[in-house]
């Protein structure tokens, strides 16, 4: 004898209702097919600087916040000193990364305060200076008064720089600025060869 089938009113109070102990398949989110934030700071991460092409702005240290408001996406930037011309062009390439991302809205903000240091270049970003030639900054600078020993004021003594293609220590600056404002020139005294190095301040 053949199985009664339901009626069309019993088949409207199961539509929709998954079999008992079925995974049900939530609803399509509207986020879906949107980059997560994380996918976001690692492209912006990943943007090289205009006049440190070796080092991204991540490794530079400019880079210091992104956030994502619904479709708006803001980032905060701070630059390696004031009046940076490299500034504009960066803040460009952020939109310009963000909208290719989807981004409807990108706001890039000056963050001026604290102000940026050389100590926040990562261990990567250094080693990419050094391969590149560029002698890595030491330690930021912290400018301190004298100290007054008698007559005699005892003045900070200047980190010796280190050759970034000899290894030696046996180097002399050249000019206190270099191809950019943030570089000085130098010369090895022991293979002979002039060098740039990353001012640390």
């Amino acid at each position: 004898m053949t199985p009664a089938q339901p009626g069309a009113a019993g088949a409207r109070r199961g539509a929709g209702r998954a079999p008992q102990g079925a995974e049900v398949t939530p609803a399509v989110s509207p986020e879906v097919g949107r980059p997560s934030e994380e996918a976001l700071r690692a492209a912006v991460a990943a943007i090289p600087d205009p006049e440190l092409p070796m080092l991204s702005i991540a490794d530079l240290g400019i880079l210091r916040d992104l956030r994502v408001r619904g479709s708006r996406v803001e980032v905060d930037i701070t630059p390696t000193y004031s009046g940076c011309p490299a500034m504009e062009a960066i803040r460009a390439d952020i939109e310009a990364v963000l909208r290719g991302e989807g981004a409807a809205e990108v706001v890039v903000r000056m963050v001026l305060a604290p102000a940026w240091s050389t100590d926040w270049i990562s261990e990567r970003g250094r080693h990419q200076l050094a391969e590149a030639g560029i002698a890595p900054p030491g330690p930021a600078v912290r400018p301190q008064p004298p100290t007054v020993r008698g007559h005699v004021a005892l003045l900070p003594v200047r980190e010796a720089v280190t050759c970034p293609r000899c290894g030696s220590r046996a180097t002399e600056e050249l000019s206190r600025f270099g191809s950019t404002a943030c570089k000085s020139l130098h010369r090895c005294r022991s293979c002979a060869e002039p060098f740039e190095r990353f001012k640390a301040h």
